[in-house]
Formats: structure tokens, sequence, C-alpha cells
């Protein structure tokens, strides 16, 4: 690469970040409120630790640098930080109240916006996050079917149901964890085993309708078709998907209504809410005298403001559109860098334009934390806040994406010469990617 295409790297002083970053360790396990937000996600000494504001695309870190934004917080802040529209709304709906001892109308109006344009809505509930939604349709689930087992693929969340079929199992009773089934995304010989397994006890099958790689031979609709048949209830998880893959979720986009749809990120441009959404006969089982489910934000006022202000602006614009436009010219002009410099076997950005990831590995096909650690240093460097994770929002611009194809340019060529050179871990300058906090110690000295 001719050093005259190089971006250069900027003066980032990470002082304050440091700061926050010990005082965090002693009063919050792990260091963030959110694990996937956490220190060991990063290379500790060259990105930031904590981000003060942010505005569009772009966020601004304690110490005052600038970084264009793909991760967008996890997935929730569809539309851009600040978004105009969200703002005004919250602001408006905040001098009025946030939450009152009976329902706001807000409640009313936003459960039909859902009922509009979401396929599997004639009922609505709403919550705070993914998690409380996810689990509250496996509990509807077994209440409306009478059965115990639930079907899963995918991450829905921290909740035992989930955990429990999982190696973080620790602290689930065998007697939850025994109660969950999980079968493999494109695999439907993988679900009808399930099936045969716990004859007339499955309640639900849930799954993310699509992660990064897309549906092969009918699957979604095998799955449907299949419970169906075994009168079970069939779950999207569409956390991530709703509102991002099109207006209606990506039961809309792959055409496959569900019986149950879980939704959050997406919906109310980071503002904590979340709903699940399905139908009526189902849904209604939240009536009857022995089911319960009941918080007290879950109507709170704020919130369904800025759901309300946010579906409006994807009704009306073209975001679906333009995030695909953005996404699509990102991660394809990844994998031809990649190509470019003569690392397509090392690194490669898989997924929907809507969400995607770029992945690392080394000679034998193994993840490559390494490698992935001196790409992001060099894009931390130059003031692009990489995760591996991609989930274009809505404010980016092409300026944003050109900008970051050539930062990504100069990181692959960096990579390139130092496994050309065999120095990928010599020219780190922090910790990589995982290093636990509990190497802290001698970090104060």
């Amino acid at each position: 690469m001719d050093d005259k295409r190089r971006v250069p790297t900027d003066e980032r002083p990470l002082e304050r970040s440091q700061e926050l970053l010990h005082r965090a360790t002693d009063v919050i396990p792990g260091g963030s409120q959110t694990q996937s937000k956490g220190p060991s996600n990063w290379v500790r000494g060259v990105a930031p630790t904590h981000v003060e504001r942010g505005e569009g695309s772009h966020v601004w870190d304690v110490d005052g640098n600038e970084y264009v934004d793909y991760t967008m917080a996890l997935g929730p802040v569809i539309l851009g930080y600040d978004y105009p529209v969200v703002t005004d709304a919250v602001e408006a709906q905040l001098h009025d109240g946030t939450t009152f001892s009976m329902p706001h109308p807000l409640q009313v109006e936003v459960a039909e916006l859902f009922t509009d344009i979401v396929p599997c809505a004639e009922m609505v509930r709403f919550a705070k996050n993914g998690n409380d939604v996810t689990t509250l349709a496996a509990k509807i689930a077994r209440a409306y079917t009478g059965r115990d087992v639930v079907a899963t693929q995918g991450y829905h969340g921290w909740p035992d149901v989930w955990t429990g079929a999982t190696e973080m199992e620790r602290g689930v009773p065998a007697s939850t964890a025994d109660l969950t089934a999980t079968f493999e995304y494109n695999d439907v010989e993988s679900l009808k085993r399930i099936f045969e397994a716990h004859p007339d006890d499955v309640a639900a099958v849930v799954t993310t309708p699509v992660n990064l790689h897309p549906p092969e031979d009918d699957f979604l609709q095998r799955v449907r078709e299949l419970t169906s048949e075994h009168g079970a209830l069939l779950v999207f998880d569409e956390v991530l998907t709703g509102f991002r893959f099109a207006l209606g979720g990506a039961q809309e986009f792959f055409d496959v209504t569900p019986d149950l749809g879980c939704f959050a990120k997406g919906m109310a441009n980071g503002f904590p809410i979340s709903a699940l959404a399905g139908r009526e006969d189902v849904m209604r089982t939240l009536e009857d005298d022995d089911v319960f489910f009941s918080t007290t934000y879950a109507g709170e006022a704020m919130s369904l403001a800025a759901t309300k202000a946010c579906i409006d602006v994807i009704r009306k614009k073209d975001v679906t559109d333009r995030i695909a436009v953005r996404g699509r010219t990102l991660r394809d002009g990844y994998n031809d860098l990649a190509v470019e410099y003569g690392l397509a076997d090392r690194t490669s950005a898989t997924g929907y334009p809507w969400r995607f990831a770029v992945r690392f590995h080394d000679e034998d096909g193994e993840v490559d934390t390494a490698a992935k650690s001196l790409f992001m240093q060099e894009c931390m460097d130059r003031g692009v806040l990489f995760s591996g994770t991609h989930l274009p929002s809505y404010s980016h611009t092409t300026d944003d994406v050109a900008y970051t194809l050539d930062v990504y340019e100069t990181a692959l060529a960096e990579l390139a010469d130092a496994v050309e050179d065999d120095e990928v871990t010599d020219r780190l300058r922090g910790d990589p990617v995982g290093a636990t906090l509990r190497q802290r110690t001698g970090e104060r000295d």
C-alpha cells in the first residue's frame, strides 16, 4: 500500500478512560453493566473505556476523542444518536410526566402501531428489555399449551430458561435446564429429534429468524410447518432483526409468520423498551388468573413516545433501504480489501447488510484474537470504533463509509505486514481482546 494512501493516526489521550476503568472495576463486577460493552471486548490501553455522548453516527469518549460508530449501542440506535424527531418527542413527554398511576394513552397507540405493521401482532405487551419478552414468550407458551419443554436456537438473554442449556449454566437448577433443548440453525433434523425425544411435551420453538448466515432449503418455512404439526408455538426472537430487516421485521422479510414475536432493539432508537406481540388467543393467556406478568415500568411514557416517533420515521422514510446500502457497501468493500491484501483466508465480513460481522482466523481456521486486536488497534487510532459487529444506522453517511473503508484498508495493510513478519502480537500496544480484568492488579502502578 502506498504510504500516501494510508490514513494517519491521531493523538488520542485516554487518561480519563483509564481512570474510570480503574474506578469501575472496584464497584462493578466486570467493570460494565453490560457484558458486551465491557473492557474485555476491546484492546485495553488503546481503546476508550467510556463514551460520553453521541450525535448521528459518531460518538465522543470521555477524553473528547471522536469516532465513527457501527456497533450503535449493540443495535438499538437504528436512526442515529440524538435523532431530532425522537429527542423532541421524549423531551415533550418528559415535561408531561414519565410514569403514572394509570395507563398512559401511548400504551394503546403504540400497541396499535404494532398491530398495523408486524405480521404476527394481534395483541401486544410491553416490557423493558429483550430478556423480559423472550422469557415471557416461553412462559406464555408453556401456559397456553400445558407443556414444559422449550426448543431453542440462538441467544435469547441471560434468564435460566436460556442459559441452562449453555456452558453458562452455573446457578441454574438442573430441573430447569432439563426442560430446555437446543437445535441448530438450518438443521431441521436436529429440531425433529427434539420433538421425537419429547413427544407431546414441546411448548415452543424459540429461534432467531436469521443470524449471520441466510436460512437454507426453506428452513423457516419448514420450522413453521413442524411446529404447527406438533401443536407447539413458533416464537421469533426479533430483538435484533425487528424494524431493521424490514418495517415488520424478519418475519415480513422472509414471509414466515410466527405465533409470537419478541422485539426490543430498533423500536425506540436506544430508549429502554421491548414488546411481545402475537396471536390474540395466545396473548390472552395473560388474562388468566393463574398466569402472571407485570412490571411497573412497562408502560413508561418516555420510551413509548420514543417508540412512536422512531417507528413513524421508519414508516415514512427509506430507513431500512438506506441502512442496506451503507451496510452492503461496507461489507463488500471490506471483503474486496481482504482479497487485495492477501488476507481473504484470514478475515471476512459475513452477514446481511443490516447486520454483519468481521471475523479473523488463523491458518488452521481457529479464531485469531491477536489479529482482531491489531486490526482494532489500527482502527481506533484513526477514529473508527471497531468491535467486529456492524449495525449501520440511518445516520451513517456515504462519507462515513468511504472514510471507514480507507481506515480498514490501512488496518488491513498493517495486519498483512504483521502476518508476513510474524509480528501480530508484538505490534499490539495494549491488552488484546479477551484479556481478563483480573489481570489488572498491576495496572495502577
